[in-house]
């Protein structure tokens, strides 16, 4: 997918969605839109269409229920421990460098586990 439009779609999940404290983690949501995109059909051809949505479905709740397990959690505030809706707390997270050690390792997990979903 070699469209600028994901990468911009895909900007309000940082820090959760936009800083919203009880929104999942940004790469969880995005992960999830990637699986509806990557399974789609024709919406005309009924019986295709359902059998998307319950992949679809199936493969995202097992993406978030083995994202929690390894996690702990699938909050972006409670997996940072950080209240972005507070001033300045991104700027602070940028700053701790928490995104290095916390969040390339959630993002690598769901990119390592959506290329383990390719032939579902």
């Amino acid at each position: 997918m070699e469209n600028e439009d994901f990468l911009w779609a895909g900007i309000p999940f940082l820090s959760g969605i936009s800083g919203q404290q009880k929104a999942p983690c940004g790469a969880l949501s995005a992960a999830a839109v990637i699986l509806g995109l990557r399974h789609r059909q024709p919406l005309a051809d009924k019986a295709a269409a359902k059998q998307a949505r319950n992949t679809i479905r199936r493969l995202s709740g097992q993406l978030a229920g083995d994202f929690e397990h390894t996690f702990g959690d699938i909050s972006c505030g409670d997996l940072l421990g950080i209240d972005f809706s507070k001033d300045g707390e991104y700027k602070r997270f940028r700053q701790s460098e928490i995104w290095k050690e916390k969040c390339q390792r959630y993002v690598t997990f769901i990119i390592e586990r959506l290329y383990g979903f390719e032939d579902s």
